[in-house]
């Protein structure tokens, strides 16, 4: 496996953090000296605390318990914002795009309020974090590579906007975040902040999810896309500095943990959780052809998860259009109008059994009886084993 420097790799020691964000002075309590306990509790609701910076010092004693043990968290090798995160993201048209994107390469799509947006995977891979506003709704659309988790969150806390940078270290070979108010850090996989004066704070996640640029650009011909030329760095966008991350049968990189050996470490796998309850779906379990469904149940409610062939991972080849065909994954409630649907697949579509209505891998009703319909999205995480059973080893794991 070859990586580059450039993103995630070696294990260094500390950079200096650069200078908190002029947002902390208008967003957080003020105190003429920091106290012996920083502490949530004491903080009036819509502020944010003061305290000491984890991204400096993440041993401090007078933060809150963290929810990790500080020392797990190792350096990536790049320091803070090393990996720069996109601030101010330009967009184009899907027709722009389309110039330099091939119909296989994966994007992340999220859509808020009826604004649609992809985020190209070729761009996620050297930036990791976009911190954007989609549907009047303040986001940050996150991607780790050695994860393959591509996540996003509202960045509201405790009612305050922030913005998200790059800490240059991980945990669980996951991505750790920080917050330019407070500077304390987050687990990108599961959107909690566990070391800092925000430790138990946890981000709201938005459903989205990665289809191929094919699928996206017929099925969202409007919507904008990720500028490449505009992201305020000159990267190689297209190729993957990762190679040869993603092999079934590898190993995972920088990752300190365990791993739970009910699966291949680098399975590819959707899961969906809550604070008491988690559930994983084996990739493997899921391929059939050209396109597969299967039903599913998650807090005593019904599901279905949606897959066609057609998108390319992204860690598999140097050229990120070359990858092996992962495919696409799409989960939705399967209650709609008050009627459990059941499916089956016909030419990349699937046939609800109860309307005979056609529908898309983005959840479209598409022809039929109820098409202009949407179901609803489900948010799930698709990943690799490895890492997520790390965060949550109590998932219950279905192979098939």
């Amino acid at each position: 496996m070859a990586l580059v420097v450039a993103a995630c790799a070696g294990d260094g020691g500390d950079a200096s953090a650069t200078t908190r964000s002029d947002q902390t002075v208008a967003t957080a309590t003020s105190s003429p000296s920091t106290p012996s306990t920083v502490s949530l509790a004491t903080t009036p609701a819509g502020e944010l605390p003061v305290g000491p910076s984890a991204l400096r010092d993440r041993f401090n004693s007078s933060f809150p318990d963290p929810l990790i043990d500080p020392a797990d968290i190792r350096s990536g090798g790049p320091g803070p914002d090393g990996i720069p995160p996109i601030d101010d993201p330009k967009f184009v048209t899907v027709a722009v795009a389309d110039e330099y994107l091939n119909d296989a390469e994966p994007v992340m799509v999220v859509e808020v309020a009826g604004d649609v947006r992809a985020y190209p995977i070729q761009i996620l891979m050297w930036h990791e974090i976009v911190n954007d506003t989609v549907g009047g709704v303040p986001l940050a659309v996150t991607y780790c590579p050695l994860c393959n988790s591509a996540i996003t969150f509202e960045r509201r806390v405790r009612g305050v906007e922030v913005t998200f940078g790059t800490s240059g270290r991980l945990y669980f070979a996951n991505l750790v975040m920080y917050d330019r108010a407070t500077e304390s850090l987050w687990n990108q996989l599961d959107g909690r902040a566990v070391v800092g004066v925000l430790t138990g704070e946890t981000l709201t996640q938005i459903p989205s999810t990665m289809v191929s640029w094919g699928d996206f650009k017929s099925a969202r011909s409007d919507a904008q896309v990720l500028d490449r030329d505009r992201t305020g760095a000159d990267r190689r966008y297209g190729i993957n500095p990762y190679t040869g991350l993603d092999d079934p049968d590898g190993q995972p990189f920088i990752f300190n943990g365990e791993i739970d050996v009910r699966a291949r470490a680098m399975q590819r796998i959707v899961a969906i959780a809550s604070d008491t309850e988690a559930v994983a779906w084996s990739l493997d379990g899921l391929v059939e052809g050209d396109a597969a469904v299967t039903t599913g149940e998650f807090g005593g409610s019904p599901l279905t998860i949606f897959w066609t062939a057609g998108q390319a991972s992204a860690l598999d080849d140097i050229d990120i259009a070359a990858g092996r065909d992962v495919g696409t994954v799409g989960v939705f409630s399967a209650r709609f109008e008050g009627q459990t649907l059941t499916f089956r697949v016909e030419d990349k579509l699937f046939i609800d059994d109860q309307t005979g209505t056609r529908w898309s891998v983005f959840g479209d009703a598409v022809d039929g009886p109820l098409a202009g319909s949407v179901l609803d999205p489900i948010t799930f995480v698709r990943t690799f084993w490895f890492s997520w059973a790390a965060f949550r080893p109590d998932t219950d794991l279905i192979e098939g």
